[in-house]
C-alpha cells in the first residue's frame, strides 16, 4: 500500500485527468473502475495490470479483490479530495485500476482460435458507449465467442464502456476490423455464416437455426447497417408491435442473442 499525499505525485500521472485522457487515448493504457470490473480484470487476466487507485474509505472492502490481482502490483491509496483532485471531478466509488493491452494478434488470430460452433458479434458504426458497453454484457451473458467492430464503433476500452459492461470488456475476446467491407471478406473466409440484424429483416431471428460457426451483426441506431452489407448475407428481425419500427441496439442484440445462444 502506497500513500498518495499530492494530486502531483508522479507515480499516479496515468491517472490524472480520466475523462480527458479518454478522448484523447491512452498509449494502450485504460482505466477500470468498481469492485465489480475490477474482480473481472484481476480474475480473467487478458490484460497486463499496472496498478490500483483505491480511495482510502473503500480500502477495508477490497481485500477479497486486491488478493486476485497480480502480487506485484501497487496499491495507492488516497483521501477523498486527493483522489477527486487526481480525476478531475468527484469519483464517489473510489476504486480504479490501470490496465494495458496485450498484443492478442488481430482479429485472423482471434478467428483461427473459435470452436467450430462459434457464435461471435461483429458493430459496424456504433459509436456510443452506452451500447457497446451494454452488448458486451449482452454477449457475455449469452456466450458469444468474440465481439468484433470496424473501426468506426466505440473503442471497448473506453472508461464508461468497461463500466457499463460490468468488466465484460475485459472477458470476452474482441478485435477491430479497418472497415465493414474487410470484417465481412475475414469472417467469410473462416467459414462463418453472417446474418444481419435490421427491422426489416426477411426472417424472424427466432426462426434461424444455426449450423456452425455464426456472424450476428449489429448496425447504429437510426441509418442502420448499410445497405451493401446487408444485400450480401441474411437479414433477420425481432418480431414486434406494428405500432412501434425498433428497438434500441443494444436490447435488440440481449433478444437476439438469447435466440441464437448455443445453451438454448
Amino acid at each position: 500500500m502506497i500513500r498518495i499525499e499530492s494530486a502531483e505525485d508522479p507515480r499516479i500521472a496515468p491517472y490524472r485527468a480520466i475523462r480527458e485522457r479518454d478522448l484523447v487515448g491512452r498509449e494502450g493504457r485504460f482505466i477500470a473502475e468498481g469492485k465489480v470490473v475490477l474482480n473481472v480484470l484481476f480474475s480473467a487476466r487478458r490484460f497486463e495490470v499496472e496498478s490500483a487507485l483505491i480511495l482510502e474509505s473503500r480500502l477495508s472492502g477490497m481485500a477479497a479483490t486486491l488478493a486476485l490481482a497480480p502480487a506485484e502490483m501497487p496499491v495507492y491509496v488516497a483521501s477523498q479530495e486527493v483522489m477527486d483532485a487526481i480525476a478531475g471531478f468527484h469519483i464517489h466509488r473510489g476504486v480504479l485500476a490501470l490496465g494495458r493491452r496485450r498484443d492478442g494478434g488481430g482479429m485472423d488470430a482471434l478467428l483461427a482460435s473459435l470452436p467450430e460452433d462459434a457464435l461471435v458479434v461483429a458493430l459496424v458504426g456504433i459509436s456510443n458507449h452506452d451500447n457497446v458497453g451494454a452488448i458486451f454484457r449482452n454477449a457475455a451473458a449469452f456466450e458469444a465467442d468474440a465481439v468484433l467492430l470496424d473501426a468506426s464503433s466505440c473503442d471497448p476500452l473506453y472508461r464508461k464502456a468497461i463500466r457499463v459492461s460490468v468488466g465484460a470488456v475485459l472477458k470476452v475476446p474482441f478485435a477491430t476490423a479497418p472497415d465493414e467491407t474487410s470484417l465481412f471478406d475475414t469472417l467469410a473466409r473462416y467459414g462463418f455464416t453472417q446474418i444481419a440484424l435490421s427491422p426489416g429483416g426477411a426472417e424472424e431471428i427466432g426462426d434461424f437455426r444455426r449450423a456452425g460457426r455464426t456472424a450476428l451483426y449489429l448496425g447504429t441506431e437510426g441509418e442502420g447497417l448499410p445497405t451493401t452489407l446487408m444485400a450480401r448475407m441474411k437479414t433477420m428481425r425481432i418480431a414486434m408491435s406494428d405500432s412501434f419500427d425498433s428497438l434500441n441496439v443494444a436490447a435488440a442484440s440481449a433478444i437476439a442473442l438469447h435466440r441464437l445462444w448455443r445453451g438454448r
